[in-house]
């Protein structure tokens, strides 16, 4: 058996050695070491090797295995090295590359960026929630009485399971305050959904940014303060803002902000950003009784709220007049702020 397999050896070196191309060499090692190889045959036969033999038998197995192997890998990296210079024939590598476009950070993410580290130097930390909601989270929790237009299956995308995609990210609100008790400073940036018309100025699916700060002595001043503070850092010093009655189901009182927009060649107008305002009891009544406990007893804590489309924001920004160019992956548009 010794002179087998050293003939089975030499005999597959000789093999490897010549193989001209990558088939050859796979067949050359199918020969050898596949299932029906003449060394996996050898192998199988130690069963009938003389027990004083099997030692040195096996060693010389092991050997031809280690030896026909390291020549496969060895004659792989050969073949490999040819084909590479083959496919470099008639390409010169001295000329220089071809210029490729650098890419840049899409707007409505340079905005959100920026938003968020204006408020997280404010104290808010950043929270999130999931896109499918439930109607708790979405409306019952947030005092929207249920023929409050927007829980219309006109104005809301719902799943047959009774799921709907949220309206808004104020959902973020309530579960925070169901996992968190008070004091809370948070802001909450992400996608929301609607069944609005796609035109210049609506889109189904934005980005909101939305905010919360509850604690035992927020006041009117405290949400009129960080909002002013908030957009003039966005757009700068001398911004004008106002805060103009309105109602939310889920703040009392309720304001909508408008900054006043100063466009060279235009006349100034006033552009609606935000709305806002001081939540309701009946929000901490309901987040209360889905604790199970009163941490955000309205008798005893106060808090604010905010939100903002992040795509108005971006149009503010930088006079952009129709919002369907932040989704459409214009490059010619895009480029504009790499």
């Amino acid at each position: 058996m010794k002179d087998q397999i050293l003939l089975v050896q030499n005999d597959a070196l000789a093999a490897i050695a010549a193989a001209p191309d990558a088939r050859s060499l796979e067949e050359a090692r199918v020969s050898v070491l596949g299932k029906k190889g003449s060394l996996t045959v050898l192998s199988a036969g130690m069963k009938d090797v003389p027990p004083a033999e099997k030692g040195e038998i096996g060693q010389l197995l092991n050997s031809a295995r280690t030896a026909i192997t390291a020549a496969l890998d060895a004659k792989q990296a050969d073949l490999q090295e040819i084909a590479d210079r083959a496919a470099l024939v008639g390409i010169d590598p001295t000329l220089p590359a071809r210029a490729l476009p650098a890419g840049a950070v899409h707007p409505l993410t340079l905005l959100r960026e920026r938003a968020v580290g204006i408020l997280r130097r404010m104290g808010f930390a950043l929270a999130d929630g999931p896109e499918i909601e439930d109607e708790f989270h979405c409306f019952d929790a947030l005092n929207t009485p249920a023929d409050h237009p927007a829980r219309n299956a006109k104005d809301t995308f719902y799943f047959d399971s009774g799921k709907l995609l949220r309206t808004h990210t104020s959902s973020v609100q309530i579960r925070m305050m169901e996992k968190c008790a008070p004091p809370l400073r948070i802001t909450a940036p992400g996608t929301a959904y609607r069944r609005d018309e796609i035109d210049s100025t609506h889109l189904s699916a934005f980005h909101q940014l939305e905010g919360l700060y509850v604690d035992t002595d927020v006041s009117l001043p405290d949400l009129k303060g960080t909002l002013e503070a908030f957009l003039r850092e966005m757009f700068g010093a001398d911004t004008a803002v106002r805060f103009r009655p309105h109602f939310f189901p889920f703040t009392e009182p309720s304001f909508e902000i408008d900054v006043k927009l100063e466009v060279k060649g235009q006349a100034p107008r006033w552009i609606e950003v935000a709305g806002c305002g001081m939540v309701d009891p009946a929000v901490f009544e309901a987040v209360c009784q889905s604790r199970k406990d009163r941490a955000y007893d309205p008798e005893k804590v106060t808090g604010f709220a905010f939100g903002m489309g992040l795509e108005r924001l971006a149009m503010i920004q930088w006079g952009i007049r129709d919002i369907r160019l932040l989704i459409e992956n214009d490059v010619r548009f895009l480029r504009q702020f790499a």
